[in-house]
């Protein structure tokens, strides 16, 4: 069984996704339908801004999503494709979309309403993110419950690797406890604490944009954030994408579930390889590789 994931925010860097548009047309119609409707040219961004540009949620996001679905579209053209999909946070959207629950142009309407809720709530409440190395599940949640101020695990990626979100200074403390304890914490390129209840203003905007979209039921098999499970109800999307935005990513439980219904190969669609790397340090036995530019489409291709 083959699984394809999508990549989430804070995997943007400068130039990303430009080789797979120089390289196939498809890409470049990605980008296209993403430009169209952003109203601004997303590939000259990805190919001219720095990463500070990048990070910016309003671009981070389409862009992470169009570089994953020139992946894909690219992946497709080889004669490559998914029994099922799953994306990380943002990522959902871009397997939303490979999976045929939305149209191209919906997913990037949809993203651009997202984006635009989650950069504004991000502006007035702020935040930030860490993720904490080398650490269980039970031992971040008590760290964060005994740190003063609002903190909470919100990215459980691996058995050794969980995310934290919160009010800034609050997650620089339980940084520190972390550290002393020996465990490494690493600041995300983020601009909110994504996740969190911090996020509620803008899953209420959000909500009232995706009631306008219509959603399919998917191709191949979808599995969820929010469940950590395979989805089977598609009836209630708009409600469980506003609940996606301040609930926890259970990314490790997905990958025991994809695992348990027989996949054995993964391959990542969008920018750097972090997803790549959660499966290998997660599961045993499976092959795992991403494609962000040609040389590495070739080689999942090959």
């Amino acid at each position: 069984m083959k699984v394809f994931l999508f990549s989430g925010q804070g995997s943007q860097a400068p130039g990303m996704g430009v080789e797979l548009a120089e390289h196939s047309e498809k890409a470049v119609e990605v980008f296209a339908a993403a430009s169209k409707a952003l109203g601004f040219d997303l590939l000259k961004i990805c190919r001219e801004g720095t990463a500070e540009e990048l990070a910016a949620t309003e671009v981070a996001q389409p862009a992470i999503m169009a570089t994953s679905l020139a992946a894909f579209a690219c992946l497709e053209e080889a004669g490559v494709k998914p029994d099922a999909v799953a994306g990380h946070s943002l990522g959902e959207y871009a397997a939303m979309v490979a999976s045929g629950m939305l149209s191209m142009e919906e997913g990037f309407a949809l993203i651009k309403a997202r984006a635009a809720a989650m950069g504004k709530c991000a502006a007035l409440n702020g935040g930030s993110m860490a993720a904490i190395m080398g650490s269980d599940e039970e031992t971040v949640a008590k760290v964060c419950e005994e740190t003063e101020g609002y903190v909470v695990p919100v990215n459980y990626n691996s058995p050794a690797q969980t995310v934290i979100a919160g009010e800034k200074e609050a997650v620089s403390a339980a940084c520190a406890k972390f550290a002393e304890m020996g465990k490494r914490a690493i600041p995300l390129a983020v601009a909110a604490a994504f996740h969190s209840k911090l996020m509620q203003p803008a899953a209420d905007e959000f909500l009232e944009e995706a009631k306008k979209f219509s959603f399919k039921e998917p191709q191949v098999d979808f599995y969820s954030n929010l469940s950590g499970e395979k989805l089977t109800d598609f009836s209630d999307m708009p409600e469980r994408l506003a609940r996606h935005i301040v609930s926890p990513v259970l990314f490790t439980k997905e990958l025991a579930a994809m695992s348990a219904a027989g996949a054995d190969t993964f391959i990542e669609c969008g920018p750097g390889k972090v997803l790549t790397g959660l499966v290998k340090k997660t599961l045993k036995g499976v092959n795992a590789c991403n494609v962000e530019n040609v040389k590495t489409l070739e080689k999942a291709a090959g």
